[in-house]
């Protein structure tokens, strides 16, 4: 699809709704003001890399998934441009791989992954300026998080909450965010491997004490990149949330 060929659909939304469940819709370089939401079904959707190509909405998050069956979304840009809170990616209980895009300026988390039967694959892409977490993952979701670059954020780069969460976190890299680099509350679980936490305002990885992570807590600093924080390294509290006023 094509926003300047007659003879293409004008809207990735619009090639999509016609597209049957194997098919492919390929996005040509260009801005779309579009929105997708996509249920009980599995999608294919290739965009021609993310810096060429932008999807925004002014009216809610640019992606909504909910119970996505598989399928792939790579190469695009999704950027919330409206002032009512929402994430500019959203994914509820689904499977699919999600790729070489980019997340920003969503009002609430960058991307919300959630649901106890969420389990998409989130891999190498940038989520960036958005005005809480980059990545949050809750909800009793187990996804996938590896080669993700959060940055920018005005809380943390990935954030864990709720019982039955357990995220495999894996070769992310989370700098610049205005708290800490990584956040894990509320009796979350995960995988936390060959993370690099450098370079934000507070610690590189907050966790309050009931939190169970793989390698143990204190080996978290053996087998990730924590340093470089101007408040240290790793930090259990069981207010993480207390300088934002939650």
């Amino acid at each position: 699809m094509d926003a300047y060929d007659p003879g293409a659909y004008s809207r990735p939304s619009a090639a999509l709704k016609d597209a049957g469940e194997d098919d492919q819709i390929f996005v040509r370089p260009g801005i779309y003001e579009d929105k997708f939401f996509v249920a009980e079904r599995p999608i294919l959707l290739i965009g021609a890399g993310r810096d060429h190509v932008q999807i925004f909405c002014r009216r809610g998050g640019p992606l909504y998934l909910q119970r996505v069956t598989g399928g792939r979304i790579s190469g695009i840009t999704f950027r919330y441009v409206g002032s009512d809170q929402h994430s500019a990616m959203n994914i509820l209980d689904s499977t699919c791989a999600i790729t070489g895009c980019r997340a920003m300026e969503g009002l609430l988390s960058g991307v919300v992954i959630y649901g106890p039967n969420c389990r998409p694959s989130f891999v190498d892409n940038e989520v960036c300026f958005n005005r809480e977490s980059g990545i949050f993952v809750f909800g009793g979701a187990k996804p996938y998080v590896a080669q993700n670059r959060s940055f920018g954020n005005h809380h943390f780069g990935i954030a864990v909450r709720d019982p039955g969460s357990h995220p495999d976190l894996v070769r992310n890299q989370c700098f610049q965010n205005m708290l800490s680099g990584m956040l894990m509350f509320y009796q979350a679980e995960a995988m936390v491997l060959n993370n690099i936490c450098r370079d934000n305002q507070h610690w590189g990885f907050v966790t309050t004490p009931e939190c169970q992570t793989s390698p143990l807590r204190d080996q978290l600093e053996t087998h990730n990149e924590l340093g470089s924080n101007p408040r240290g390294s790793v930090f259990v509290t069981e207010q993480p949330l207390s300088e934002i006023g939650r």
